[in-house]
Order: C-alpha cells, then sequence, then structure tokens
C-alpha cells in the first residue's frame, strides 16, 4: 500500500507469537497503545505484528507485554513497511482520518494530544484541483507551528493534495481581497470549472464565490444575442464570462480596480477564447468615460452596488434604455420599517412606480420587505436617468431572484429593473422581459 500522495508509510509495531497475540491486543487496547487504523499483519516468519500508536513505547510497557501469557512470551519492536489499512480507516471520513494521523504526528513529537487542538481541526474545506483552502477558524492554536513544517506535508498526503492554504477574513474596501496565506506550495493560481466555464485565479489575492452559482445559472440562461453589457463589478468574470459564453452577449465592458482580480479576468478571457469580445476597464467604475452605450449593465456587488447606480445609467443607451442586474443584500427582520423617500413628491412617485412595476411578478415575491426595495429602487434609478439625461423615464420590475441568504433576516437578492424612455418604453419592455424569462 502507499500513502495518499505516492509516499510509503512506515510504522511501529509490537511483534510477537501467534498464540499471544491475544494477550497483546487486550493489554494494548486497555493502554489506549493500539492503532486502530491498521490491521494485524503476519510477518514472513509467521509472527504477528500488532501496530502500536506513537513512534516508540517506553520500556515499562515492554515488560509488562512480555509478561502476558507464558515466559516464552518474547515481544520486541519492529517498524514495518506499508501497512494494511483496518477496514474502519478505510471507510474512515477525511476530516476524522486528519484528526487521527495529526494525533499520532503530536504524540511522536513528545507533545500532549488536546480536545483544545482537536477542536482546532478542519471539518470542511474547498478543494481546488490539487489545492486545499481551509477556513480562518482552523489551525490557530500556536501549538501548531511546533510542529512545521511537516505538519502540512502530513495534512497534504492525509487529505490527497499537493498545496495548502488558509483563509482570513476579506479585507474591508472595494476590492475585497482575501487574506490567504499559502501553508505549502509555491504559488496559489488554481483552475476551477463552472458550468462549463474554465476560471483560472490566485486564491491569496482574488476570491471564487461558489454561492453564486444559481445566479451565474440564471445568467447563462438569458438571451442576449446583439448586446452590448456593462459590468461595473466584473472581478475574475464570475458573470461577465457567463454573458459572453452562454448569453451570446456581442461585447462586454468589463469593468475591476482589483488589478490581481483583473489579471485573472485577462487569463480567463483569453482560456475560453471570448477575449476579442471584451475590454477591460481597471480602475474606479465612478470615473468611467463610457456613455450611452449599454443594452444591460449588471452590478453583481454586495452588500450593495448604489455606489454604482449613477454610472449605470451614465452608460445605458439614451435612445433605447435597457436592463440594469442589481445585487443586494436585503434586510427582512421582523418589526423593521424599510426607509422609504421621505417628501410627499417621493412617495407619491413611489405610488406611481408601484403601479407601473409588474403587479403580476410582486405578487410572487415571497418577501414584502424584497418587494419595498424594489420598488424604492425603480423610484430613484428613474430620477437618475431623469438628472443625467434630462428627460422622463420609466422604470419596470421584471424579476426579483434570490440567490442565498446570509442569516436568517439577511438575503442576497437581484433585481431585474427595465429602464426606457418614455419615448420607446413599449417594444422595449417586451423584449427586455423575453431576455430575462
Amino acid at each position: 500500500m502507499e500513502r495518499e500522495g505516492g509516499k510509503s508509510e512506515v510504522i511501529l509495531t509490537i511483534v510477537t507469537e501467534p498464540q499471544f497475540t491475544q494477550h497483546c491486543r487486550e493489554y494494548l487496547e486497555k493502554q489506549q497503545l493500539l492503532d486502530k487504523r491498521h490491521r494485524v499483519k503476519q510477518l514472513p516468519d509467521g509472527t504477528m505484528a500488532l501496530p502500536i500508536v506513537g513512534e516508540t513505547l517506553s520500556e515499562q510497557h515492554l515488560l509488562a507485554l512480555r509478561q502476558q501469557g507464558t515466559p516464552q512470551n518474547t515481544c520486541r519492536l519492529v517498524r514495518i513497511l506499508n501497512p494494511i489499512p483496518s477496514k474502519k480507516a478505510q471507510r474512515c471520513p477525511p476530516a476524522q482520518k486528519l484528526c487521527q494521523e495529526l494525533r499520532c504526528l503530536v504524540e511522536s513529537r513528545g507533545h500532549t494530544w488536546s480536545t483544545e487542538l482537536e477542536k482546532d481541526l478542519p471539518r470542511s474545506w474547498q478543494r481546488h484541483g490539487d489545492l486545499l483552502l481551509f477556513s480562518e477558524d482552523s489551525f490557530k492554536d500556536p501549538h501548531w507551528k511546533k510542529l512545521e513544517p511537516g505538519l502540512w506535508k502530513t495534512v497534504a498526503s492525509v487529505l490527497g493534495a499537493q498545496r495548502l492554504a488558509k483563509r482570513g477574513r476579506v479585507s474591508p474596501g472595494g476590492t475585497r481581497t482575501p487574506k490567504v496565506i499559502l501553508m505549502l506550495g509555491d504559488h496559489g493560481w488554481v483552475e476551477h470549472v463552472d458550468n462549463g466555464i474554465r476560471y483560472t485565479f490566485d486564491v491569496t489575492q482574488s476570491m471564487f464565490s461558489f454561492g453564486n452559482i444559481t445566479e451565474k445559472l440564471r445568467v447563462a440562461s438569458m438571451s442576449c444575442a446583439g448586446e452590448v453589457l456593462v459590468d461595473l463589478y466584473a472581478g475574475i468574470g464570475y458573470f461577465t464570462l457567463p454573458f459572453l459564453i452562454h448569453a451570446n452577449a456581442a461585447f462586454v465592458h468589463a469593468c475591476e480596480w482589483d488589478p490581481h482580480a483583473a489579471a485573472a479576468l485577462r487569463k480567463n478571457l483569453e482560456l475560453n477564447g471570448v477575449s476579442d469580445r471584451c475590454c477591460i476597464h481597471l480602475g474606479d467604475n465612478r470615473k468611467l468615460k463610457l456613455q450611452s452605450i449599454a443594452n444591460r449593465v449588471n452590478l453583481g456587488l454586495i452588500p450593495t452596488s448604489e455606489e454604482g447606480w449613477p454610472t449605470a445609467c451614465q452608460v445605458l443607451r439614451q435612445d433605447t434604455g435597457g436592463i440594469l442586474h442589481i445585487h443586494q443584500n436585503v434586510e427582512s427582520f421582523p418589526g423593521k420599517d424599510l426607509q422609504l423617500p421621505s417628501s410627499s413628491e417621493a412617495g407619491e412617485k413611489l405610488q406611481i412606480a408601484a403601479r407601473n412595476s409588474g403587479r403580476q411578478t410582486l405578487a410572487k415575491v415571497p418577501k414584502l420587505e424584497w418587494r419595498k426595495w424594489a420598488e424604492v429602487v425603480a423610484v430613484r434609478i428613474r430620477d437618475l436617468l431623469l438628472q443625467l439625461h434630462g428627460k422622463p423615464w420609466e422604470t419596470q420590475i421584471l424579476h426579483i431572484q434570490p440567490v442565498k441568504s446570509y442569516a436568517p433576516h439577511v438575503d442576497h437578492i437581484v433585481l431585474d429593473l427595465d429602464c426606457r424612455p418614455l419615448s420607446s418604453s413599449g417594444k422595449g419592455v417586451e423584449k427586455a422581459e423575453k431576455s430575462c424569462n
């Protein structure tokens, strides 16, 4: 047998005659010295090797073992190569196997295993090819430092990986740069395939949002043929690539102010063969020079993309308008009122927006707070469009899509908002409904 990772495994055993095997087993179990991860093995000379925990055994235990059974019982310590794993070990979940291996490592170095160390082990992790990414709440105990660098090689071997990294808290600010430490390996670049799209990125510099898969699939199902899209928060291409590859957008302007994410996005466009249909705008999207160019704008930033709303209105085509996909974390705490416009004029606008916001769709929205938030946004976007373009617009809520919940009363949702200058609102709304549905 070979240990995971292709390395031979050597363990310490007590070797005795067959007739004394049961006596030795009972003693080792009583003293919690029997290694139950491996089977008792018969050696070529007919003697039996019982695997033990740790790298050595005291003379006191050896003497006690020799006294088991009859005086002819001769026990000796022998290291054997590639032991056979027990049936229980073969069924052992990875997290439990990791715990067992690290306990052996700790005790073999002369340290004491504790419940604190066991609680400090990861129960789950993200796998990116041969790299495992652990959460920030694992391996925090300073005792682990004493076991480096052998510790990380053991962890990687047990879990079948070549590289290891540990996540910290996402740094505050718009770039959302993850604090990730590479513990084993020489680089953090990984590749992930999602719905037929190849994403590559450096886990120490950029994030990959597994939780947005439902929204990425919805984007992929849209019909955007012939459309120009502006993705205001492109990242490594979470939504840029589905819009290009599956939704068949004609061209995408991808805005990203984190140079590491932009570098990954550039690689991903090339990997998927769509780099000729995308232009990356590096920097603050609030300073974007584009105007009146987009049929559709994606605002995929949470907890809120509100700072990008003026830019979104600026890049929408003035002649035909288009659709905004607005992401937001919306709270729905019982008894908490949503902050609505305060003036009477704004209140009247909100009532008009509610009448013009697709009542049939809103009636199916599961939470009242989502609907109220969407209606407020419809009014505010309409006011922004009026201020920017100097002519009246109509906004209509096409759809409200839940993405995931962050807490019992905090939901990540997406509002599909159709925005049309009044002179062209009719045909545009009909087309927009078809493209989003």
